[in-house]
């Protein structure tokens, strides 16, 4: 079997080169290797296989299961954290049963009875703070998206079960997205320093009380059901598959943690970038301002979705930074032919997202923030595919989209907010997502007088 080439360096290397510096790496190996290449994580795994090209992610995502499959054992590092019955861990009819159980809640009325819930819970978070008061972005989009989260999911409001279920999931995350967790994950030897076993000790801590927390409120709604609910759990809850089976206990646990950490990290740190790049490039506020403002009063969140200019910002913050770096893997079950090279049983290929959306040819000028290459082009799904694709695509994208560009249009309408940063903020891996390297420092200068009344 011809491999594509990639770099010679010991495994270890490339190994320590991915968890710690991951972007970088994977820039210079595509600088030298082009489109497509292997990398060795472990000198005796099967060949790790990064791809970039539009016409050969589109044959990895869209191809029949008998030449690739994806096994939810290649996303083992995040069992710890979801549990064995998540929708990422599973595979084959299960992963298939799961999915089908869980897409309802995200699609049509159901999506925009969560709207009031994201502009509520935007303004309760963002106006807490004074005007001329310093504070750190990632922080407050961190609440706003923990607080609809925790609504959408549970209908948990103000009571102690929300506060507490809260501030454990605020531990876990954190301390699942700091990179010494991470790396233990690949490098074992690492959970023998003192401080990295602590940690590790008061994860496991945190998720068990957080464990008992889900399964109490799971008990208490299977014995009290609501009809009248349109939280998620209670959704689920009442749900069955094609035989009229419902999820069990350990399932829903699962799936709900899915959900709470999915739709959590990864909408506040994007809607953190979104908003920082809005402030550093002041045509693009006042682009965007123009577009809201120009609103009819009181306008429903489908019109604010449609908004052509917020969507561009939308997706180029997306583009730029997509929080998921790869799309889930895959591994060859017949041996394959991919851009010229014959792949054996067992290669393992994913999706290079990052590397995809800063290609030259696609993406112009790439590391520039510039919305309006989404107005002036439609780009195909495996030329912008921040949400993955294929069977494993995110399940809650349309919930993303409409949370970010909700709570972006809450936020611009009502507030003038300045970014204190002087100097660039670069993107790092945080843990197995991407990050800001640094704080996103911001104030409220005031707040601003919405002509048209368009969000209040």
């Amino acid at each position: 079997m011809h491999l594509p080439s990639g770099p010679q360096a010991p495994s270890f290397f490339q190994l320590l080169l991915w968890v710690f510096n991951p972007m970088s790496f994977l820039e210079s190996c595509a600088k030298t290797h082009g489109d497509i290449f292997t990398v060795k994580f472990r000198s005796q795994a099967p060949p790790f296989i990064f791809v970039s090209k539009p016409e050969a992610l589109q044959q990895i995502l869209t191809s029949d299961t008998k030449e690739l499959s994806a096994p939810g054992e290649l996303n083992k590092i995040v069992k710890a954290l979801l549990g064995e019955n998540s929708v990422m861990t599973i595979s084959g009819k299960e992963h298939e049963r799961q999915r089908q159980l869980l897409m309802p809640p995200f699609h049509g009325e159901r999506m925009r009875s969560y709207s009031q819930i994201i502009t509520d819970t935007t303004q309760k978070v963002i106006q807490q703070f004074p005007i001329d008061q310093t504070f750190n972005l990632r922080s407050v989009t961190k609440d706003i998206t923990l607080g609809v989260i925790m609504q959408a999911v549970f209908g948990l409001k103000q009571d102690q079960s929300k506060f507490e279920l809260e501030h454990l999931l605020n531990e876990i995350l954190e301390k699942a997205s700091g990179i010494s967790l991470f790396a233990v994950a690949f490098i074992p030897v690492l959970e023998k320093i003192p401080r990295v076993s602590q940690m590790r000790e008061e994860q496991v801590v945190c998720q068990q009380k957080a464990r008992e927390l889900i399964y109490r409120e799971i008990h208490e709604r299977r014995a009290n059901p609501d009809p009248s609910s349109t939280d998620i759990l209670s959704l689920l809850l009442a749900a069955t598959d094609e035989t009229g089976q419902p999820m069990t206990d350990a399932e829903l646990h699962d799936e709900l943690l899915t959900l709470l950490f999915a739709g959590h990290e990864t909408t506040a740190t994007a809607l953190a970038w979104a908003l920082y790049w809005i402030h550093k490039i002041p045509s693009v506020r006042e682009k965007l301002l123009a577009e809201l403002d120009n609103l009819e009063p009181n306008p429903d969140s489908t019109t604010i979705f449609k908004l052509p200019y917020l969507n561009a910002v939308y997706c180029e913050t997306l583009r730029i930074h997509p929080v998921a770096m790869s799309t889930f893997p895959r591994q060859v079950k017949t041996p394959i032919s991919l851009s010229g090279y014959e792949l054996p049983v067992d290669a393992v290929l994913t999706g290079s997202i990052y590397l995809t959306h800063h290609r030259e040819d696609i993406y112009p000028e790439p590391n520039l923030f510039r919305p309006e290459r989404f107005l002036e082009k439609q780009f195909s799904p495996y030329e912008y595919l921040p949400f993955g694709g294929g069977a494993r695509r995110c399940i809650g994208l349309a919930f993303a989209q409409l949370e970010m560009k909700l709570a972006i249009a809450q936020i611009l309408s009502n507030y003038e907010l300045e970014l204190m940063n002087t100097k660039d903020v670069k993107p790092k891996r945080r843990g197995l997502v991407t990050g800001p390297d640094r704080p996103i420092s911001m104030k409220i200068k005031s707040r601003r007088m919405v002509k048209s009344s368009a969000l209040v």
